[in-house]
């Protein structure tokens, strides 16, 4: 089975934000890419509301709802009580929890699985019960005793900061390495009984030796380069080719 691609909306309302317009329009092209085959919309609501509002997750969520029943809606974002309230009154199907500043311009690491492992246990159970699955970012060299205390969570799955991989564009002896971690790191998520996620710098171009490289990966949640690419090939087009990259 192929990954299934979540398009990540981020960067469309990022350049929405630029001006004091409707547009472009996030759930217009959320709704371009679901009519072309992509399997959910992901957003990152940070508290600053740089690119994602909070007004846009009812929209989101009605657009799923009313026109692609079929769709997932994924959230991420660092566990708060005020982004527990905002998952709740929008009932994704699942939830990323990402270990980010507020600062920070975009995800960069995985969890402290160890470190952190009671704080998350408490958010994800927590999450679970409102009837969501929970995934973890999680670091793409991750050994056993990180990947045991990340299922020790409770978490259904992990999601794979690819950012060290995409970043090896230019080098392919760094990207077989970067693979390699990733694959080896997968392979015991999967033997934990850990679903297998991933996203961050995903392109046309690097997905389908992820793809080869964990062949039981579940899901790629993508928004800068398929944006990128949407400015050359428009959504549909663009959400088709990332699509044919994940092998589907």
């Amino acid at each position: 089975m192929a990954a299934k691609l979540s398009v990540n909306l981020n960067a469309i309302a990022m350049l929405r934000n630029r001006r004091d317009l409707p547009w472009p329009s996030v759930t217009g092209l959320g709704r371009i890419a679901l009519a072309a085959g992509a399997h959910g919309l992901t957003v990152h609501p940070r508290p600053d509301q740089r690119h994602i509002r909070f007004s846009d997750l009812p929209e989101i969520r009605a657009l799923i709802d009313d026109e692609f029943p079929q769709a997932e809606f994924n959230i991420e974002g660092y566990p708060t009580e005020e982004f527990f309230e905002l998952v709740r009154a929008c009932a994704p199907e699942q939830v990323t929890l990402v270990p980010d500043d507020p600062a920070q311009a975009t995800s960069d690491h995985g969890w402290d699985f160890a470190g952190q492992g009671n704080f998350l246990r408490d958010w994800v159970q927590r999450l679970k019960k409102s009837g969501a699955r929970v995934s973890l970012f999680c670091d793409p060299d991750a050994d056993e005793a990180a990947l045991t205390a990340a299922k020790a969570t409770g978490a259904d799955r992990i999601e794979y900061y690819t950012g060290p991989y995409g970043g090896t564009y230019d080098d392919p002896a760094k990207a077989a390495a970067a693979l390699a971690d990733l694959e080896a790191s997968a392979r015991i998520a999967k033997r934990l009984g850990l679903g297998v996620n991933a996203g961050h710098d995903l392109t046309v171009a690097n997905l389908p030796a992820l793809a080869r490289a964990i062949p039981d990966l579940l899901e790629v949640s993508i928004g800068h380069g398929l944006t990128a690419d949407a400015l050359e090939y428009g959504m549909a087009e663009t959400a088709r080719r990332f699509m044919r990259a994940c092998g589907g």
